[in-house]
């Protein structure tokens, strides 16, 4: 799933490449993916891009019309290309859920790879008025995002670290790979209580968790789409490498297999040296 770092690099290079365009035609190959009607799809089309932004893992486009909104899920991604052939696109018959052309010639189309089909795309016109963007907590790289800040989202939450950082109303942008590379360097286990940590814990992850995904921001920072997904892969100390050796003590990444994701976690720098059992509401194995 593409996060905060991937999403952020997707609005740069979209801010750069395409800001004073006009989008020329908007096609829906997948009308499941287009989660609104009122501003239509159409009242895109003759409109100029005015800019990029991201709100948590969402990517903005605006017009001079209504906003372009849309939500990558699990599997989807942006494909750009310079020059965009004429093709016409069979709905049901491919991964592209949405084509835009525009005025020089080049476009992107947004594809979901797979059989669950969770990509979202919205036409609005204020960004609020999609759900997901109103309940979504602060940027953990805002300027405001302080270390009380976060406490404060801690304070009383009796549910596990992993979940918390995950939860896209308490704080923005952070998926199921991030959260484990900010886990394991703040060197805690992904099954401990948010409302138990002590005043250390809760500056330690604080710093693991600004310092992760401004680190990640960089390393996406001026790269084409595709490009980025490797880099993201080729960032990660433990998420994706179970088996692989922790770079950190030696010791071997583990995993927690859930319904349809993973967590991977080393049992030396977070847990003590214990395995975690397979399972969603597991304890330490004694």
């Amino acid at each position: 799933m593409p996060e905060m770092p991937e999403v952020q690099g997707l609005v740069d290079f979209l801010g750069e490449r395409v800001t004073g365009l006009r989008i020329t035609r908007t096609m829906v190959a997948n009308i499941a993916a287009l989660k609104t009607y009122d501003p239509p799809i159409d009242a895109l089309n003759d409109t100029e891009i005015t800019g990029a932004s991201r709100h948590g893992k969402f990517i903005d486009l605006a017009t001079t019309g209504p906003h372009l909104v849309f939500h990558l899920a699990k599997a989807g991604w942006l494909r750009f290309t310079d020059q965009l052939t004429p093709t016409l696109i069979k709905p049901g018959k491919t991964p592209i859920a949405l084509r835009v052309a525009l005025s020089d010639g080049s476009g992107f189309d947004l594809t979901e790879a797979g059989t669950k089909k969770s990509l979202a795309v919205y036409v609005v016109r204020d960004p609020a008025d999609v759900p997901g963007i109103a309940r979504l907590g602060p940027d953990p790289l805002d300027r405001g995002f302080s270390r009380e800040t976060f406490a404060a989202l801690l304070e009383g939450r009796r549910t596990q670290i992993k979940g918390v950082l995950r939860d896209q109303s308490v704080i923005a942008g952070v998926g199921n790979a991030y959260s484990d590379e900010i886990l394991h360097a703040a060197k805690m286990s992904p099954y401990a209580l948010a409302a138990s940590l002590d005043r250390a814990e809760v500056d330690r992850l604080y710093g693991a968790l600004t310092a992760t995904l401004a680190e990640a921001v960089a390393a996406a920072s001026g790269k084409p789409p595709a490009e980025l997904k490797d880099a993201k892969r080729r960032g990660m100390q433990v998420h994706g490498r179970r088996d692989a050796t922790c770079p950190v003590c030696g010791d071997t990444v583990r995993s927690v297999f859930f319904a349809d994701n993973s967590l991977e976690y080393c049992p030396t720098c977070q847990t003590g040296g214990k395995i975690l059992a397979d399972r969603r509401l597991s304890r330490l194995l004694k």
